[in-house]
């Protein structure tokens, strides 16, 4: 007779924590789920560095002739007396030229559609960390405030080699992605290492030939 009883006993306590277990599943289940009202968004970046190429309709986009390559390298370059800078436009490259029919070719970002100029010039001065300000024609009639050398929102980069009265500079960038296309407002875009080896190559008065 105990052992009857113990038995019931027990099963009875099995089946209430099973209820217990149940009903605790089911309010579980019945809670509504919190969410944040508020969504995490990353802001935009807003560079002065805009890729031009891909910004235009595809009518109107450059042509892209051999792929630029990615770091400098020693090529045969005839035609042009050792010590200039000659840059093909439509190639984005530009050459240093060495003695023996040979330059350093680098990659480069070119000027833009309607931006874009050809002819010589003579590097005029050489800037480290150069600080840039924005011309009228890109900041809406006035000139941008000042950004600072070396920050990284500077679009000049880490060297700068000014041409024609500092009209339009061989320079470094901020925005490595963007060298290999028609990216600039007449500038010649480096990649920050090669500018470094270029500045140190060149000097004041060292002619620059800007070719189509």
């Amino acid at each position: 007779m105990a052992l009857v009883l113990r038995r019931t006993a027990i099963f009875v306590m099995i089946v209430m924590m099973w209820a217990l277990l149940a009903a605790a599943m089911a309010h579980a289940q019945a809670q509504p789920v919190e969410r944040s009202s508020t969504v995490q968004q990353t802001p935009p970046a807003h560079s002065p560095n805009v890729d031009f190429q891909a910004a235009l309709p595809p009518q109107q986009a450059q042509p892209q002739s051999a792929p630029v390559p990615q770091s400098p390298s020693i090529v045969p370059l005839a035609g042009y007396r050792p010590g200039t800078i000659v840059v093909k436009t439509s190639d984005r490259r530009l050459y240093y030229v060495l003695k023996g029919d040979k330059a350093w070719e680098f990659p480069v970002g070119v000027g833009k559609q309607g931006w874009a100029w050809f002819g010589r010039a003579a590097v005029e001065a050489k800037y480290i960390k150069p600080a840039w300000q924005a011309p009228p024609e890109l900041h809406r009639g006035s000139y941008g405030p000042v950004i600072e050398g070396g920050s990284p929102r500077n679009p000049m980069g880490v060297a700068a080699l000014t041409l024609r009265k500092g009209e339009y500079a061989i320079h470094g960038t901020n925005n490595p992605k963007s060298i290999g296309g028609f990216v600039s407002h007449g500038c010649i875009r480096m990649y920050n290492k090669d500018i470094t080896k270029l500045y140190a190559m060149v000097s004041v008065g060292t002619p620059v030939i800007v070719e189509k």
